[in-house]
């Protein structure tokens, strides 16, 4: 599953990338798992982010990218490095613009779960279970956005 909260804006993946690329280079498969382990799986960039980053920084000539073990490894140029050294101390820190919760709930694993459910429900319930299983279903989203309305100071409620 890709990873929840904000959608990290453009020139947040383009500072990862260049940042990682500073360090070594990497093809977009290992860009995308560098930025997951370093924000703790909290952001987990999807394909359709890296690779068109990856591309605009190649046209831009900070990035090289050449063939290599059938992927295509992007490295830094030395017009990639100017631009970090001179750039840097203006950017944030695009792997802490994620706020630690301590005690938090993972809610992938029972989004997993409900899906699972979902779907042995649709392969295999009856009409009745699957119309109820929907009526479920609509009514937790309902319920999860009216969570949100509430506000942060909202009481926690687990179940």
């Amino acid at each position: 599953m890709r990873g929840y909260g904000r959608r990290m804006p453009r020139g947040d993946v383009r500072t990862a990338v260049l940042l990682l690329l500073a360090e070594q280079p990497m093809h977009g498969y290992q860009l995308m798992h560098a930025i997951a382990h370093r924000t703790g799986g909290r952001w987990q960039p999807s394909p359709g982010a890296i690779y068109p980053t990856i591309s605009q920084l190649e046209d831009e000539g900070l990035v090289s990218v050449t063939a290599s073990a059938g992927r295509k490894l992007a490295t830094l140029t030395a017009a990639g490095r100017e631009h970090i050294s001179e750039n840097s101390g203006t950017w944030s820190d695009p792997f802490t613009a994620f706020p630690e919760r301590s005690g938090s709930t993972d809610l992938r694993p029972l989004l997993e779960q409900v899906h699972d459910a979902a779907r042995q429900v649709g392969r295999t319930g009856t009409e009745a279970q699957v119309t109820a299983a929907a009526r479920i279903l609509a009514d937790t989203r309902k319920a999860l956005y009216l969570l949100l309305a509430e506000g942060p100071d909202a009481p926690e409620e687990t179940p």
